[in-house]
């Protein structure tokens, strides 16, 4: 018994040591990443700024999460201010001759696809080159790849371009099959966040906002690209229609490619573009490079703009991944606070989420408003919650392809009487009033419960209203005109005055510079980035853990759905969400 005993010991002894050792490794990891991460650039002459495969453009600092367990080589997560004002950069940078354009399969937004475009637009008036090169090219990739002076297609790849859609997956007849109930209470016709619960097709009013949508953001994008590859726009329609592009000789025959030859044959073309020997070697160097070689530099203490990101659904409590309002509330109070932070501009890029949440974050952006200039710039989507937050702007700017609007609310409750009853199971509780036990998992919402909570959605439908109307300056059936949960491209938001103007995160920067009334700033981005050791003991907890292996089983889209049923955070109360996104793939 007593070696027994012994040995347990030894082997829990050894147990400790091994765990302790291989966390002390961990440590020693995301140590030596981090000090590696900031190692400066040299920039050689005769180099080519590449946005290659490996780029990947985020929007803010809180999407800039590495996955520490991953050995393998990674994406750089580069941002999208950062990427444009490189570009700007390189146009006058005697070192940088021309940028090339690496990537097939570029997973960005439409509003960073279009930033990043009209910055290379730009940097060809230097007189410099811009090239683009693609294998199986998606149709986001092409349309910044179409800006370039020449594109460069392989011989046996294809470019996946066929136009816009959204496809939105109906869930009623699933629910009643498996006896899952939904209350839901919602104002506005065009609120279709949760018709996929509500019936088995799409609503007159949900397929014309998505056709007007639709429409709206194809025929500015397929503009700039018929426009830069000198194809008449007709001509263009029935390219497209066809899928010629998927076809390589087809892809040349209608001009939405210049050559077809291999990488190799491309990377010899821009050596003789440099007019390099064939034995010197061809000096690529990537934008995350390119930005940390001069960055530092440009660092100043004072005379700051801080932006404010606020990327992704709107949520009550603490989080990284999203917007929490009692994180988002500490960063408006550290900013209004700071004095070296002169003006703010608020980007915003989010569907929406709690209403509650919403208001919090509002109020406290009215109060930095009252200190310091607030400008706000939309990216892809600042729809229902996400406008919310922006009605305390002294100015809003918005991208043509943004997706707003979306005033509307709603609620969204679920339970499971019918398939409890189904297996057996009943429920009866014990009230000392009427409405107690207002909302059970199996018997659903008391009829007073929908009652409150209708009178709930019409009040916080009034007050989104009215905040629109202070900061739009426009009248109560004005904005319920042009509300009702409806979403509206920029471009159509700007016509019917839900944004001030048509322009990208750097025209926003550079209004609240001269509000400000300064000559040279330093811009400071807020929240900053998630560090590696916080994401080390984020990365372990269970939640996480569980949350990435739905998401690998479901996929992103379905996983979504799944969490509006089952996520606490998005049961919390009336929602200002939007009802679907939209991407270029």
């Amino acid at each position: 018994m007593k070696s027994f005993f012994k040995n347990v010991l030894a082997n829990i002894v050894a147990i400790m040591i091994i765990g302790g050792l291989f966390f002390m490794f961990i440590v020693t990891m995301v140590a030596v990443s981090a000090f590696s991460g900031n190692k400066k650039s040299a920039i050689k002459n005769t180099s080519v700024l590449t946005l290659d495969l490996k780029t990947n453009i985020i929007d803010s600092p809180t999407e800039d999460n590495e996955d520490l367990f991953a050995f393998s080589e990674q994406e750089n997560n580069v941002m999208l201010y950062d990427i444009t004002e490189a570009i700007k950069k390189a146009k006058t940078d005697d070192k940088i001759k021309g940028i090339s354009i690496e990537t097939d399969g570029l997973r960005a937004g439409m509003t960073q696809l279009d930033a990043v475009r009209s910055a290379l637009e730009d940097f060809k008036k230097s007189g410099k080159f811009v090239y683009a090169y693609g294998n199986n090219v998606s149709q986001a990739a092409y349309y910044l790849g179409s800006v370039a002076d020449q594109y460069f297609l392989n011989p046996s790849g294809g470019i996946d371009l066929k136009g816009l859609s959204t496809e939105v997956l109906y869930m009623k007849s699933f629910a009643d099959k498996f006896g899952i109930g939904m209350e839901i209470i919602r104002h506005g016709k065009y609120k279709s966040a949760v018709e996929p619960f509500l019936r088995d097709d799409m609503s007159p009013e949900n397929r014309e906002q998505i056709s007007t949508m639709l429409n709206d953001l194809w025929s500015y994008n397929s503009t700039k690209i018929a426009a830069s590859r000198k194809i008449d726009q007709s001509q263009f329609q029935t390219v497209v229609d066809s899928l010629y592009g998927i076809i390589p000789d087809l892809s040349l025959k209608y001009r939405l490619a210049d050559r077809l030859i291999q990488k190799t044959q491309y990377d010899d073309l821009l050596k003789n573009k440099l007019q390099l020997k064939n034995d010197s070697k061809l000096n690529k160097i990537s934008f995350s490079k390119y930005i940390s070689s001069y960055q530092e530099e440009n660092f100043k203490k004072d005379d700051q703009i801080a932006v404010l990101y606020a990327s992704g659904a709107i949520y009550n409590g603490e989080g990284f991944d999203a917007v929490y309002a009692e994180n988002f509330v500490k960063e408006i109070k550290k900013i209004s606070d700071n004095d070296k932070i002169k003006a703010v501009v608020f980007r915003i890029n989010s569907p929406g989420g709690s209403a509650n949440a919403s208001d919090e974050i509002l109020f406290e952006l009215q109060q930095l408003k009252k200190k310091k200039p607030l400008v706000v710039s939309f990216g892809d989507y600042a729809a229902s919650g996400g406008y919310y937050i922006a009605m305390a702007a002294d100015k809003i700017y918005s991208e043509p392809n943004t997706l707003t609007g979306s005033i509307g609310v709603f609620g969204m409750i679920p339970y499971f009487k019918e398939i409890a009853n189904k297996n057996g199971l009943t429920s009866h509780a014990v009230n000392t009033n009427v409405n107690s036990n207002m909302y059970s998992p199996i018997n659903g919402v008391t009829p007073g419960g929908v009652s409150i909570l209708t009178k709930s959605v019409e009040q916080t439908y009034k007050r989104f209203v009215y905040f629109v109307t202070q900061n739009r300056k426009k009248s109560f059936e004005q904005i319920d005109e042009v509300g009702g949960g409806r979403v509206w491209s920029g471009t159509r938001a700007k016509q019917l005055g839900l944004v001030d103007e048509l322009g990208s995160l750097n025209d926003a920067v550079n209004f609240a510079a001269q509000k400000a009334q300064l000559g040279t700033f330093n811009v400071a981005a807020y929240p900053k980035k998630v560090s590696k050791f916080e994401q080390l003991f984020k990365d372990l907890e269970e939640e996480q853990i569980s949350t990435r292996i739905m998401k690998n089983k479901l996929g992103e889209e379905n996983y979504k759905l799944f969490e509006q049923i089952t996520n606490p955070k998005l049961q919390s109360g009336v929602m200002m969400q939007m009802p679907f996104q939209v991407k270029i793939d």
